[in-house]
């Protein structure tokens, strides 16, 4: 709104305003640093603070008045001080809130004079403010520098009412400019009406403690549906909250000065607050998110212990890739950034939630047993990834709800690949989660070639093999003891053994199992046995052909399987 018709005639010498006229300052105010040299006539008679301050100083021909408290500051005053010269202003929702309430101040008012400065002021905030969009939410934006002033003349409120009420406003009737920048939307030439989330985007550039009235006000109607509070939520958080990877050599929180960091941690835990109790109001990726950010910035336990069980009860539809998001963020821990306790105590809490409801779903935790495996996978390629963490995740879940165990098999050959020195003993803590019964024939044959496994596990996958295709009957005598003479004879390139001394291997075992006896028959005396005749190949490569030949056999005689359907007939 445009109010005046006069010239700007104020000009500036350093720190001092003077209005150009033929008549001599008589007036004189200071706000904050600046002085200005004004006259009695066009000011006194329309604020009425200024005649109260000019009779107390008598019949004084010249008066010096400090107004340095006014609201809004010199900005302020000035607007004021031209509307009394007739100066042309503009007047817009970015000026209104400190022009008002330095009206106020200085009791502009209709008691004063007839068609004041504030009753303009009111007509335009009624008129044009409050029925535009964007005008209410620019004016509540800036009400966050006079907070009290706004509160006490029932701005805010007026505003909030103003934007709740669009709010609801069904969208075939919004007609209205709004923001809304969705892939895709803009390239569509014709909408019959604005999208459902099409308010989310602007009211997110308020503060958080504004915006946070806002929703609580619409969510209050109950008019809209928990998904589009949920929404609104995730375009805040996307917006104020910062989405980028932590660096493992310096994490985002450090890089924050205290006050930004103090900031952002209290602006998540208003939106965690925010959010609604249905279950799918927000996806699981969003709370994953939000839980990766609290861990960042040092949330309190109680704000993580939330998140940690809103995301558990979502759990089944969460990504590998999600799981991921949930990193340590500093350089501590082996500078590894995947969170693995994280992910740990959100999958603990998912099975104690399972486990407690007597019809919970057996798909629910397979499909979760599903994505924490290939989620192992995935960071199984950190190269600083301690080999406990690794095995602590993979016996978070029950064994009952792995039915098969080939996706945890190549999580540890991956792991095997990329860590080239880890010992024997890690070795056998990681192959311990897998239970060789549990593997499927093609990945039976991969593991008796992989000179990466411990012999024994090579063995125990040899075994059950044989077991299931009924070519052997085996006792725990006969797997150690052959496993005993596996290791006298490990892996050495130049010693070689025929395939007739294999097969008289076997036979020997299958004549210990029935009878009994030559137990006490020493390694030592069996490799010397073998040694002389060996030629070519290795003890290993031998184990190896002979547990390929026993897996192509078994593939021949049986149709091949699903894991879920083998472990299924296995019971």
């Amino acid at each position: 709104m445009r109010l005046g018709t006069r010239p700007d005639n104020f000009y500036t010498e350093e720190a001092i305003r003077t209005v150009l006229s033929d008549f001599p300052s008589d007036l004189t105010i200071r706000v904050n640093n600046i002085t200005y040299l004004l006259h009695k006539f066009p000011l006194v008679p329309k604020c009425g603070l200024l005649q109260r301050l000019c009779s107390d100083r008598g019949d004084s021909r010249r008066v010096v008045l400090e107004l340095h408290d006014i609201p809004g500051g010199e900005d302020a005053f000035e607007l004021c001080a031209k509307f009394c010269y007739g100066i042309t202003i503009d007047l817009s929702a970015r000026n209104f809130v400190p022009a008002i309430c330095a009206a106020k101040f200085l009791q502009m008012t209709e008691s004063i004079e007839k068609g004041n400065f504030v009753s303009k002021l009111e007509t335009f905030f009624n008129s044009c403010i409050l029925q535009g969009w964007k005008d209410s939410i620019v004016t509540l934006q800036t009400t966050g520098t006079l907070p009290e002033w706004s509160e006490n003349l029932g701005i805010i409120r007026k505003c909030i009412d103003s934007i709740v009420e669009k709010i609801l406003t069904p969208p075939t009737k919004v007609r209205w400019s709004y923001t809304y920048t969705r892939e895709g939307y803009a390239k569509k030439k014709q909408h019959q009406s604005a999208p459902k989330d099409w308010w989310t985007e602007d009211i997110a550039n308020l503060d958080i403690d504004q915006f946070r009235c806002v929703l609580n006000t619409v969510k209050l109607t109950n008019m809209l549906p928990p998904q589009l509070i949920g929404e609104s939520l995730h375009v805040y958080s996307s917006i104020w909250l910062t989405r980028s990877r932590p660096d493992p050599e310096t994490s985002i929180a450090s890089q924050m000065s205290k006050e930004e960091s103090s900031n952002k941690k209290r602006q998540l835990e208003t939106i965690i607050s925010m959010i609604p109790e249905d279950r799918g109001s927000v996806s699981v990726g969003f709370l994953l998110k939000l839980l990766n950010l609290a861990n960042i910035l040092g949330a309190s336990p109680v704000i993580k212990t939330q998140l940690i069980k809103q995301c558990s009860l979502q759990l089944e539809n969460a990504t590998p890739n999600d799981l991921l998001l949930l990193s340590s963020g500093s350089s501590d821990d082996n500078h590894h950034i995947h969170d693995i306790d994280l992910v740990k105590a959100v999958v603990e809490s998912f099975i104690m939630r399972w486990r407690r409801h007597a019809h919970s779903r057996q798909d629910l935790i397979i499909k979760v047993v599903e994505v924490v495996d290939s989620y192992l996978q995935m960071v199984a390629r950190d190269a600083n990834m301690p080999v406990h963490k690794l095995v602590s995740l993979a016996k978070a879940l029950p064994e009952f709800a792995r039915l098969g165990h080939d996706n945890l098999y190549k999580a540890i050959d991956i792991y095997l690949k990329e860590h080239p020195q880890t010992s024997k003993e890690e070795k056998k803590q990681l192959c311990s989660v897998i239970d060789c019964q549990k593997l499927s024939p093609e990945v039976c044959a991969h593991a008796v070639k992989n000179e990466r496994l411990p012999l024994r596990m090579v063995v125990q996958v040899l075994f059950f093999e044989q077991e299931r295709s009924g070519s052997k009957t085996t006792t725990s005598h006969d797997f150690q003891q052959a496993e005993t003479q596996l290791k006298t004879q490990r892996y050495n390139r130049q010693t070689t053994i025929t395939e007739d001394h294999l097969k008289k291997l076997q036979l020997s075992l299958d004549e210990e199992s029935s009878t009994g006896a030559r137990r006490s028959k020493t390694p030592n005396s069996t490799r010397q046995k073998l040694e002389p005749e060996s030629k070519h190949k290795s003890r290993r490569t031998k184990v190896v052909e002979m547990g390929s030949q026993t897996v192509e056999d078994r593939s021949k005689l049986e149709p091949r399987k699903t894991v879920i359907e083998r472990s299924r007939s296995e019971r």
